[in-house]
């Protein structure tokens, strides 16, 4: 990127911030520090504190961490943030909630806060497992929380449950036709849709917001969400129902202001079934990957082809569901426009769960990179069952794979599909990493899993669900320093930033947390509740909270539209 660093400082030599009584995780040669310093975007020294103390001058921010742990800054490499942001407002979060009990009392609250025309919708990032009855709702139980408007509960992309309410806006009924892919079960308390085709098509069926402002709030709203916990940069790896680039204007609108909170790389999707050649060559002839949208470092750049190329060749994170047969007829799509945007040299995403459906890409991409001399980088994402052999394949085409903690929500339903031996198995991340291949950590939140990056680091450090239940062997599990390394300078890779942040070094983007608790020190099952206390990106304080109220941030403007779920419950849920 072209964009160069601020300089704040009137006087060189001279912080803008400095952080002292720390133990900072630098995660350089140098290992753990006491104090870092800040000077415009960029760190300037980490060290010692008596050194870095000797750079604070009359206008230094100066801010005592109390021996609390510091990490630099986390990076979700494969996140819907766009998405995320634009429906952020219009949903009821159930990330965290402890009961189904107090899940179904915010869809009743909801539900008299909600007005004609609009739903009550929990749009994922729960498991069933996660509440004390450690089951799903009933749709009688929905239509009983919100008699007469209309819910949508969506578990993953694996169903569909709707109140009675949802199902009679929709048109359903026990006439809908079930398929050999799709199911309806509806009946007069509601219905049930499964089926990777209906469970997409019903979603999109859902108002959105339509107004500019109201985009503004919920896409501002939910990056502050996102600082809460840490992160500070995430990859977007493109998004269904999400066009290009008409629903991107809201986060080119929040660009254009000073001390934006994430840095944000973007990734298209084929925007529609059919059309994907056409849209390639359209794209690939108009935009520029690389380009930063924003006024500073911390923006908005635009990176590449996202993770569906074609539509019909896709595998679905769908755990209920039998593994999809990628049809020869797909193969050759998938061939032609992977031959299309790769020789457009255009770095490349792709959505690939299975080791079956990789090796038909392998095979695809081993081809086609040949004869186009393709050099740009590209990467797998999921991957939860790829093999040993398909590791070696990715490494020899100089590849990177992106994980993410998406068994975390469905894992119990993997393991009764599949087996405690294939269950024991997914994600082999150390032999991903003894391969030498660029691992980069992450969430594919909003929908198959919270956004919440501890519940992933929990993950690749245990292989539990957050239900408790044990699924990936614990031999082929990461130490906290190695899954803390894939969250920060493995996800810099994703980006092409691994020389510009991920650590705290100098010259190095000033991106940094102070957490809650310390994270290799907590009892590990404690993980999952850490968050942030002060967020840093690119030397701005984005978030804060107690004990450093006093630093945090101007607060945002209320949420809107005023009935939003957020405005009464926020996004993850707040313990007491």
């Amino acid at each position: 990127m072209s964009i160069q660093p601020r300089d704040r400082s009137a006087n060189k030599g001279i912080a803008d911030l400095v952080l002292h009584n720390a133990k900072v995780t630098t995660l350089t040669l140098g290992g753990e520090v006491t104090a870092l310093a800040v000077a415009g975007e960029r760190f300037i020294a980490a060290g010692e504190e008596a050194k870095v103390m000797q750079l604070v001058g009359p206008t230094t921010r100066v801010i005592d961490a109390g021996g609390r742990r510091v990490i630099p800054g986390l990076n979700d490499s494969h996140m819907h943030t766009i998405r995320g942001g634009l429906m952020y407002n219009l949903e009821l979060r159930w990330d965290g909630v402890p009961s189904l009990a107090e899940g179904l009392d915010m869809i009743r609250r909801q539900a008299l806060r909600t007005p004609d025309g609009q739903w009550v919708r929990v749009m994922g990032g729960w498991s069933p497992y996660q509440f004390s009855e450690r089951r799903m709702p009933t749709v009688a139980e929905l239509t009983n929380a919100a008699p007469s408007t209309p819910v949508l509960v969506l578990f993953g992309y694996s169903e569909v449950l709707l109140n009675r309410a949802g199902a009679k806006t929709l048109g359903l009924s026990p006439a809908d036709t079930t398929s050999d892919t799709d199911t309806y079960e509806i009946g007069e308390d509601g219905g049930v849709v499964r089926g990777n085709v209906a469970v997409y098509a019903t979603i999109a069926k859902l108002p959105n917001l339509t107004e500019l402002d109201d985009r503004v709030s919920s896409t501002e709203h939910f990056l502050r969400e996102l600082n809460r916990f840490g992160l500070t940069s995430t990859v977007d790896a493109g998004e269904s129902a999400t066009v290009y680039p008409d629903d991107y204007q809201a986060i080119a609108t929040l660009t254009e202001r000073p001390g934006f909170p994430i840095r944000l790389s973007n990734f298209l999707f084929a925007q529609s079934r059919g059309g994907e050649i056409e849209f390639w060559k359209q794209t690939t002839a108009t935009e520029r990957p690389g380009v930063n949208r924003a006024m500073l470092s911390s923006g908005y750049v635009f990176e590449g082809a996202g993770e569906v190329l074609a539509w019909a060749a896709h595998d679905y994170e769908n755990f209920l569901e039998p593994r999809p047969e990628l049809t020869d007829a797909a193969i050759e799509q998938f061939t032609a426009v992977a031959r299309l945007v790769a020789s457009r040299q255009w770095p490349i995403r792709i959505h690939a769960t299975y080791d079956e459906t990789i090796s038909r890409f392998l095979d695809v991409f081993e081809t086609v990179f040949a004869e186009v001399g393709y050099t740009s980088r590209w990467a797998l994402d999921h991957a939860e069952t790829i093999s040993a052999s398909n590791i070696a394949r990715v490494k020899a085409l100089g590849g990177g794979i992106a994980v993410q903690n998406r068994l975390s929500y469905s894992g119990e339903y993997f393991l009764a599909r599949y087996g405690r031996d294939t269950a024991a198995t997914v994600q082999p991340l150390h032999t991903m990493l003894d391969a030498g291949i660029p691992l980069g950590a992450g969430t594919d939140a909003t929908r198959p899993a919270s956004y919440n990056p501890w519940q992933s680091l929990y993950w690749m450090v245990t292989g539990k669900t957050i239900g408790g239940t044990q699924i990936a062997s614990t031999d082929s599990r990461l130490s906290r320093e190695e899954a803390l390394r894939l969250y920060t300078l493995g996800s810099a890779w994703f980006s092409g930033e691994e020389d510009l942040k991920g650590n705290v070094a100098v010259d190095h983007y000033a991106d940094f947390a102070i957490l809650s608790d310390d994270y290799f020190s907590v009892p590990i099952d404690e993980v999952p509740a850490i968050e942030s206390v002060l967020t840093v990106t690119g030397g701005d304080i984005v978030y804060a909270a107690a004990p450093f109220d006093d630093f945090a941030p101007p607060d945002l403007t209320p949420v809107s539209p005023a009935w939003s779920p957020v405005a009464e419950f926020g996004g993850y849920h707040r313990r007491g």
